[in-house]
């Protein structure tokens, strides 16, 4: 069931958010498998139609939408916000209610596209979001998370604020380290068996192979689910 008003799209299902940087089909094909509602945001929606696909919403300042794309479009799926406080990422994170976000096409195009979406990420932490490319996924490190790794697998942590990190499971542990973006950061580290990661605070992307995605949305759906979010 999706809910569209003047001011949030609502979902009863996981949402795929589409954004306008790099996107293959079978990528996002395997990702609606698991959030078969589709949202654009803004010019996501000329990739969407490109595949042959239509968006249930569009949502953004809808400066980088095609004008023969916004024609193929209902008006009554649009969420159009002028505002420019806030990327396009962004305007679509506080305005989506889901159990689930998975964002693809928001890492690759433009390095500073993709460090605005990490921007958004911990300004908002308690909505539900992953971010998925071909190769990673991302999202914010929550107070807690367990995730059963195979030894040797990239564990990768970067700060986006002053934070610590208690860790279990992983080669390098992370206990005791001041953690900033302009200090101590935690990227290539590599699990060692099951990982615990405890944080301190809503300011920590935690960053895993792609193929960690199945197990991330377990562990974060459990906790969302019991609303333990930052």
């Amino acid at each position: 069931m999706v809910r569209m008003s003047q001011e949030m799209y609502q979902s009863l299902e996981p949402v795929t958010l589409v954004g306008g940087g790099e996107l293959t089909a079978a990528s996002l094909n395997t990702i609606m498998a698991i959030a078969p509602s589709l949202v654009a945001a803004d010019g996501g929606a000329n990739l969407l139609l490109a595949l042959g696909l239509m968006p249930d919403a569009l949502i953004g300042d809808l400066d980088s939408v095609l004008p023969h794309v916004r024609d193929q479009i209902r008006a009554e799926r649009i969420l159009l916000v002028s505002e420019q406080e806030t990327t396009d990422f962004e305007k679509c994170l506080i305005r989506i209610t889901a159990p689930l976000i998975l964002a693809l096409g928001f890492t690759g195009a433009r390095v500073d596209h993709a460090l605005a979406v990490w921007n958004a990420l911990v300004r908002h932490p308690g909505r539900p979001c992953i971010i998925v490319s071909d190769t990673d996924v991302a999202c914010v490190l929550p107070r807690e998370i367990s995730l059963t790794l195979v030894p040797g697998t990239r564990v990768s942590l970067f700060p986006l604020g002053a934070v610590g990190v208690r860790s279990t499971g992983l080669r390098w542990p992370t206990a005791g380290i001041s953690f900033a973006p302009d200090g101590a950061i935690g990227t290539s580290n590599m699990a060692t068996g099951d990982v615990r990661l405890v944080a301190d605070g809503p300011k920590m992307i935690l960053i895993l192979p792609r193929d960690c995605l199945p197990l991330l949305i377990a562990a974060l759906t459990d906790r969302w689910s019991r609303a333990e979010r930052w």
